[in-house]
């Protein structure tokens, strides 16, 4: 990888595309534009997704994924990289090992479940995630039911963050935040293997929440890219994900809306 120099942040998503526009890269590549960064894909796999289903999956051949994430290290540089949907168990291994030779700052978003309930996880790849993707990772991101599931734990509404968060980290990501858009407390909880550090979040009753896990999770590599502490970029990407829910776009679609991290009403006033 390139020395950063560069006078803006360089942040990579390695994700699936949602055709819808809410998800994936392309709430990714929102994030970090509003945030200030210069935005970069690597594609692993197409989705045919809507507000209300995700009705295919197209998988990217590994050696095209591995030459996305080459051509991308070699000629622009990363300052921060997260992952989103990563789907099969292959996909997972080529990534994995790609940034075990090429390490980064890396956010973990151990995507799971569409906002329409479909699987963006197979089952078989859970294990691979958790052997192969987590340790490589400077913070994971997992919501409420992710955090139970890579725990191992069944899931309830009042599940202690805590101890989900110390059995994740027991998986070896150098810190985790279990997030608060799920059960009973609204809060994030980051644990860095040495403290608990609890951040409450604002909820808002919206019909628009497609992508929330999303731009957290790219907000918070993108404050990582621009140099900020990890507690303060937990702090202020738990901010800007709650906003981009409140400002969620309801008219769009029959399902869940898109969130707005753009504030595009803003735009559209001026």
């Amino acid at each position: 990888m390139l020395a950063s120099a560069a006078v803006i942040p360089r942040c990579l998503t390695i994700a699936g595309s949602d055709s819808g526009g809410g998800a994936g890269i392309q709430a990714d590549l929102k994030a970090f534009a509003a945030l200030g960064c210069h935005g970069m894909s690597a594609i692993v796999a197409l989705t045919a997704q809507s507000t209300i289903e995700v009705r295919s999956v197209h998988e990217a051949p590994p050696e095209f994924i591995v030459d996305e994430l080459e051509v991308v290290f070699e000629d622009i540089g990363v300052d921060a990289a997260k992952t989103g949907m990563l789907f099969s168990r292959r996909i997972i291994e080529t990534v994995a090992g790609f940034l075990a030779r090429n390490p980064v700052p890396l956010v973990v978003d151990p995507v799971m479940v569409a906002a329409s309930g479909a699987k963006l996880l197979q089952d078989e790849a859970v294990d691979v995630l958790k052997e192969r993707l987590l340790p490589l990772a400077t913070v994971v991101t997992p919501n409420l039911h992710e955090a139970c599931a890579l725990a191992g734990a069944a899931y309830a509404e009042d599940a202690d963050r805590a101890e989900l968060a110390e059995a994740i980290h027991g998986l070896g990501p150098g810190a985790v935040i279990v997030t608060g858009g799920h059960g009973t407390e609204a809060v994030d909880w980051l644990y860095d293997g040495e403290r608990h550090t609890p951040i409450p979040v604002d909820r808002f009753e919206s019909a628009a929440t497609h992508g929330a896990g999303c731009t957290h999770s790219a907000t918070l590599a993108a404050f990582l890219a621009r140099g900020e502490s990890l507690e303060e970029a937990a702090r202020r990407a738990a901010r800007i994900a709650s906003e981009a829910v409140r400002a969620g776009l309801q008219g769009i679609g029959a399902g869940s809306g898109p969130v707005d991290v753009l504030d595009l009403a803003a735009v559209r006033s001026r």
